[in-house]
């Protein structure tokens, strides 16, 4: 059963009573403060965290549950409301997966689905070569970098550049189970810091989600 953590100021039943999130079969925590929200959060390891901006102290929960072990890999989405503001990116920056803009809308069933839905990961270390468009300079840049975990939706990445959220980027890594590479691309949608990047798939040649999939359950 998926566990969501609610942490907001005032009650969003109103607000959320007709989404994925207020139907049975999740079981539902809420917290209107910080100190609770990082206390309830560790204790239930919760699968999504939907985090009010107007929570006081909003950023500095984010930061803090990528901290914690307990929940470092859950989902975190922020709620807010009214026209995108530049500062919105900070929380992304600190490790939010999404932000989700009330009122609700038609896009909100697949997107709180696939927060909902953890996939599994597997830690490895694994060579990725890296194309992107230049920003220093123009024309493509390459890079080469780590993969530190590696999903079926994604991975986290080191490399020796920042990489911009928004970047697109080609990618060859070479999984060890001698087919040959894995081909894609992705697009950064976390900086977890100096070099760190979180990097959502949106396409895979041939088989490679198949393989990355294999490869990641043979973990288990």
């Amino acid at each position: 059963m998926p566990v969501l953590l609610i942490c907001a100021p005032d009650p969003l039943d109103h607000e959320l009573h007709d989404t994925l999130l207020w139907r049975d079969g999740i079981e539902r925590y809420v917290a209107d403060r910080f100190e609770d929200a990082l206390t309830t959060a560790v204790a239930a390891h919760p699968d999504l965290v939907v985090v009010d901006r107007e929570l006081p102290r909003a950023l500095r929960l984010i930061q803090d549950l990528r901290r914690e072990s307990p929940t470092r890999s859950a989902s975190i989405a922020i709620l807010t409301r009214g026209a995108f503001e530049l500062d919105e990116v900070a929380f992304l920056e600190a490790g939010a997966n999404a932000i989700l803009r009330l009122p609700v809308g038609p896009e909100w069933e697949e997107r709180l689905g696939r927060l909902l839905t953890v996939p599994r990961r597997r830690r490895v270390r694994l060579t990725v070569k890296l194309e992107f468009e230049g920003r220093k300079r123009p024309g493509v840049e390459r890079l080469t970098g780590q993969v530190l975990d590696i999903s079926v939706h994604g991975m986290r990445i080191e490399c020796p550049a920042a990489l911009p959220l928004g970047t697109d980027l080609d990618f060859v890594v070479q999984l060890p189970d001698d087919l040959g590479p894995v081909l894609g691309c992705g697009r950064v949608m976390r900086v977890a810091g100096p070099g760190s990047h979180g990097v959502e798939f949106y396409a895979l040649e041939g088989d490679g989600a198949e393989r990355i999939e294999r490869f990641v359950v043979e973990e288990g």
